[in-house]
């Protein structure tokens, strides 16, 4: 399997979201990274993200734009935000082609100074072109390679520090609104779409929250 890191940006250098160019633009908030995107079956996105700086302020900047449907953030200078809104065009077709191509996303996607996203595609050589060309075609983003050669496992990843059913209880519990404020699940629910013990399932995600916040602690130390 090989590698290609590459700098995504919008084609037009504006943004791939006007939610995005906002909490960009904010100087009390830097945006992190990104630790998981997915767009769900009502053509919604679901992002579980990385930012640090003034929480308040983004909270504000959340419950202002007409794009969130929900969100919940965890966490103090350094926090974790669970949210989702309505994507535009760009964001969604870009979505669409990654799921619909063999290429693999590696997980965190880093967010540069001026909001363009750093991001490791794993694959094949033949894969990154038809993507590329599909993205290129369409003029939806443009790309600047950055480096690329065979895949070596990082073992930091914080994907790689949950096991699948740690994994499948997480998913599940922000799917039926564990991690929302106020709370709309309890360990029960999550236990009864997992088909799990409730007190299993509260044990899973004490890992996870565990584990998710140490690796969060390691990075910004290793920075």
């Amino acid at each position: 399997m090989r590698y290609l890191t590459v700098l995504v940006h919008p084609s037009n250098h504006n943004s791939f979201h006007p939610l995005g160019k906002r909490l960009t633009d904010e100087p009390s908030i830097t945006r992190e990274a990104i630790h998981h995107v997915e767009l769900l079956g009502d053509g919604t996105v679901l992002l579980f993200a990385e930012g640090s700086g003034d929480r308040a302020r983004y909270e504000e900047i959340m419950r202002d734009s007409p794009h969130v449907i929900d969100f919940l953030v965890a966490g103090e200078e350094r926090w974790m935000a669970v949210s989702q809104f309505e994507p535009t065009d760009v964001s969604r077709r870009s979505l669409e082609l990654q799921r619909e191509s063999e290429i693999i996303i590696e997980t965190p996607i880093r967010f540069t100074s001026d909001g363009s996203l750093r991001v490791t595609y794993l694959g094949t050589d033949e894969g990154f072109q038809r993507l590329f060309q599909t993205v290129v075609e369409e003029e939806a983003v443009a790309f600047e390679i950055i480096e690329n050669g065979e895949y070596e496992p990082d073992e930091s990843s914080l994907a790689r520090r949950l096991t699948p059913r740690q994994q499948e209880v997480l998913e599940a519990a922000v799917d039926i609104g564990y991690y929302r404020n106020p709370r709309q699940a309890t360990h029960a629910d999550v236990a009864a779409v997992v088909g799990i013990a409730s007190t299993t399932a509260g044990d899973h995600l004490r890992k996870v929250e565990e584990r998710v916040f140490d690796a969060l602690t390691r990075g910004s130390r290793d920075q």
